[in-house]
Order: C-alpha cells, then sequence, then structure tokens
C-alpha cells in the first residue's frame, strides 16, 4: 500500500496531494461545491464503495475542509458542508475540471460554469473574461451541458438543471 505522506518534499503542491490526493476525494470536493450534502446523496451520485465514502468525508472534516453538521430534521443523518478552507479549492478544482475535459476529447466539459452576475462562462482558472475576476463559488451558476450525458441516477438528474454552486441539493425523502 502506498504511503499517505511525500516525506522529504518541501512542496506545497506535496502538501496538497496528501489533503485531496486520495481516489475519490477531488470528487467528493467537487459534489459538496454542486451542493450534495448528504451521505446517501454522495453515495448515490459518485457510486462509491460507502466505507471508502466514510472515510474521506471523515478526512475532509478532519483536514478542515469540510464540516460535519447536525441534520435538524433527521436525527443520526449529518450533513456535509464546505468550510472557507475547502471553498477556496474552487479555482483549482475548476482548473482541473476543464483540463480533463480539453484532454478527454469527448465533447467539451460536462458542466459549464458562468459567472451568475454577468453570465460569462469560466475560464479554465476560474475568472470571468468580462470582469477579470475568480467569483468565489456562490457566484457561479452551473448546469449540466447535455443532459444526455452522464450519470442518471437521481441526485444527477437534480443536479441538471441550472443551480448556483453550494446551493444544497434538496431531494426530498432524506438519503441515509
Amino acid at each position: 500500500m502506498l504511503g499517505k505522506t511525500y516525506d522529504g518534499q518541501d512542496c506545497g503542491l506535496a502538501r496538497a496531494l496528501e489533503v485531496v490526493g486520495e481516489r475519490w476525494t477531488l470528487l467528493i470536493v467537487r459534489d459538496a461545491f454542486y451542493g450534495v450534502e448528504r451521505f446517501g446523496d454522495f453515495a448515490a451520485r459518485l457510486d462509491i464503495p460507502r466505507a471508502v465514502l466514510s472515510q474521506r468525508l471523515r478526512s475532509l472534516v478532519d483536514e478542515g475542509l469540510m464540516e460535519r453538521l447536525d441534520d435538524p430534521g433527521h436525527a443520526g443523518r449529518p450533513r456535509y458542508r464546505l468550510t472557507a478552507d475547502g471553498r477556496a479549492l474552487w479555482p483549482a478544482l475548476h482548473a482541473l475540471m476543464r483540463w480533463g475535459a480539453d484532454r478527454a476529447g469527448d465533447g467539451g466539459p460536462a458542466r459549464s460554469h458562468r459567472h451568475a452576475r454577468c453570465g460569462s462562462e469560466l475560464q479554465p482558472g476560474g475568472a470571468c473574461p468580462a470582469c477579470g475576476l475568480v467569483p468565489p463559488p456562490q457566484d457561479v451558476e452551473t448546469e449540466r451541458t447535455d443532459p444526455a450525458r452522464g450519470r442518471d441516477d437521481l441526485v444527477s438528474r437534480a443536479l441538471s438543471a441550472p443551480r448556483r454552486l453550494l446551493q444544497p441539493l434538496e431531494l426530498g425523502a432524506p438519503s441515509t
């Protein structure tokens, strides 16, 4: 098994990989930006083994990127939300998504990301070409570019409509 640290690497990238470099972690963070908050919704959307999801969420909470909150309407079913440190990952995450889409050769990005204030599509690094700003995630609107692409689970269908990043996803019946 590979280790989780990069001993001897005095580098910010090595530290970042120690925190978000494990398989599934950035996909969990991505979905948290899209408003997924419940364990069951992460599991349904990502099709991730529940034990792995539990460990990754615990790690993200321990590292201060997410917080675990009680769901007042559903005892024993916590919600997970990005902290300020987690939200600070938005420009890097957006850049990675665009980088991956540009190299996949499958029709471009699966989702569009627009500055809510002016409607401009964000550049690969997350900047708005009209304003020159990198809008905070709560000022970014997203939607699936082609509803026929991607997963067809309940959570993915709910996320296909236009919505702001960080807007909590409410599906009606709670997920476990």
